[in-house]
């Protein structure tokens, strides 16, 4: 049965403000331009909310300063963060029921909480402990004295390698890979000598990795992902990493192993960080930028190798102008040449 809420229940449960009909029947949310008649929408600006203004939303979500004569609204003091809070509410996650599917093969020694899912073709080896309400949804293979916390999401083909620690309510999606050797090779003999990976991955508490990632073990002692960091699709992170508190890693980045990251910082798309190398608390790293030393804590980095914004930002436009300027080196050139000497070719 679809959810239903009146505006004055939404805007209590957010902590809102309501501007309006409190008794508006609200069954669904979209955006403005897909909304229909008791819809939610929300506005982070002025012209969102003209257009929410002009859709067939019922209701709007908007931040505090903001007013309308033609829409209820439930003020709130970020639309973003509340539209977070709210989805939920009418998109409840559906999570399998409790048990073991039949083509589950568990290990006589695991112990798996009776609340737990348990989903086809899940393989759960010797010593692995599961806690209650987790869920994996199948085609899992959870390696020896692996141990899973609490509202753990293990969606399709997740492995996880031996001696893996997950918190508390940690998401991993399809694919991903948990504990796979790290990339360690010594040369010897004109050969590369793989070193062992004895070590183990932690993800701690509200971690969530993307699809096709992977975290590699440590080769001694451990990779650690810190509370509530988010890592998207595509990821790579080395051996013996560790990843700070609340960091968001964006798609394709890849991290070198030994690598440590602060807490509440943000790697963007494509970035590559070195091995061993430290970068601080609350630091923002553009796209695609290659980061070959320490970045102290606070500092935003651009570019490849990567170095501080405001820095970056000038050789970019200074590479903009080079050819500008180096036409006007071959002009000069050509003026100050000796007759009948041949000046030097144009760059263009």
């Amino acid at each position: 049965m679809p959810a239903r809420f009146t505006a004055a229940e939404i805007a209590r449960r957010l902590g809102g403000e309501l501007i309006g009909d409190g008794s508006l029947l609200l069954t669904g949310f979209a955006p403005a331009d897909a909304a229909r008649s008791g819809d939610l929408t929300f506005a982070e600006n002025e012209k969102y909310l003209a257009r929410a203004e002009d859709s067939a939303a019922t209701a709007v979500l908007v931040p505090v300063t903001y007013a309308s004569t033609r829409k209820t609204l439930i003020r709130v003091p970020s639309a973003r963060v509340a539209f977070a809070q709210v989805l939920p509410l009418f998109f409840p996650e559906r999570l399998p029921a409790p048990g073991v599917h039949p083509t589950a093969q568990i290990h006589p020694s695991a112990r798996v909480d009776p609340s737990a899912s348990i989903g086809p073709h899940v393989v759960i080896e010797e010593g692995v402990r599961i806690g209650a309400r987790s869920a994996l949804r199948g085609g899992n293979h959870i390696g020896e004295d692996c141990v899973l916390g609490e509202d753990v999401q293990l969606f399709p083909n997740v492995v996880l390698y031996p001696r893996t620690q997950v918190g508390n309510r940690v998401r991993i999606h399809a694919g991903t890979v948990i504990g796979a050797d790290g990339f360690g090779y010594v040369l010897h003999e004109g050969r590369h000598l793989k070193v062992p990976q004895v070590g183990n991955v932690i993800l701690h508490d509200d971690v969530e990795i993307g699809a096709n990632s992977g975290v590699d073990r440590g080769a001694l002692g451990s990779t650690i992902v810190g509370k509530g960091t988010k890592i998207d699709n595509l990821v790579q992170v080395g051996h013996n990493t560790i990843l700070g508190e609340h960091c968001i890693l964006c798609g394709g980045v890849g991290v070198a192993g030994s690598t440590k990251v602060g807490d509440h910082t943000t790697i963007a798309g494509q970035v590559g960080l070195a091995g061993h190398i430290r970068i601080g608390n609350n630091v923002t790293v553009g796209a695609q930028a290659g980061v070959m030393t320490d970045i102290p804590d606070g500092e935003r980095w651009l570019g490849s190798p990567a170095q501080p914004d405001r820095e970056m930002k000038r050789i970019l436009i200074g590479l903009q102008r080079l050819p500008e300027l180096l036409m006007r080196v071959s002009k000069m050139e050509r003026q100050l040449a000796p007759r009948g000497e041949k000046p030097p070719a144009s760059p263009g």
